[in-house]
Formats: structure tokens, sequence, C-alpha cells
């Protein structure tokens, strides 16, 4: 419980960062930063599994095949980020690419998080 709580914050502070770096991401504070994580840790823990399975088979496991498998990941995160903006109303990223890129922004340093902490 104390992991999941730990990464809800960085990855609130993640999505903070990357709403200052990036011009396509756009968030109202800290408050909606948490907001957002949480709803997107939700989300990652009911649906990426699902995503990830039906992106695999749809590619007919090539990316896995190649030894790259991290792409249908980051592209099942990035399709939760995507239903994250739809649900909230302070947090927008203008097109895929966006949420794509913050996709990866957020699993590098939840990587690192995990690394260095558990």
């Amino acid at each position: 419980m104390l992991q999941w709580v730990i990464h809800v914050i960085i990855d609130a502070l993640v999505l903070l960062l990357a709403a200052k770096l990036m011009t396509s991401v756009e968030l109202k504070g800290f408050r909606s930063a948490v907001v957002v994580a949480f709803i997107i840790g939700i989300l990652s823990f009911l649906l990426s599994w699902l995503l990830n399975a039906i992106l695999t088979i749809a590619t007919l496991g090539i990316f896995y095949f190649l030894g790259i498998g991290f792409i249908t990941r980051i592209i099942a995160y990035a399709i939760v980020i995507e239903i994250a903006d739809k649900l909230s109303d302070d947090f927008k990223t203008h097109g895929f690419w966006a949420s794509v890129w913050l996709a990866t922004f957020i699993a590098i340093v939840s990587g690192i998080v995990d690394a260095i902490l558990f």
C-alpha cells in the first residue's frame, strides 16, 4: 500500500514536471496532479493488462519476438493516459503523441524510482 501511495505522489510530480516541459500537456496544479495520478493508477491497474494483451495479439507478438515488448506497454499506458484526459477537466494532452511521450517519461522515472527505493 505504501509503495502505491509513493508511486501516486511521484507520478503526480512527474505529471507536473511534464506539464512544465511539454507544451502539449496541461495541468492545473499539484492537487489536480495527485487526482490525475490516482486516476491513471487505478486505470492502469484495471486496464493495462487487457490493453497490453490486445496490442500483443494485434501485432502477433512481433515486438516481444524482437525484444522490444516495452513498446506495447508504453502504447497501453498512453491509452490509459488518454482515458484519464477524458475523465479529468484539469488535465489535457493535445494529441496521442503527447500521451506516448508522457507515458514514456512516467515509465522511465517509475523504473528509476523502483530500482532505487524497492
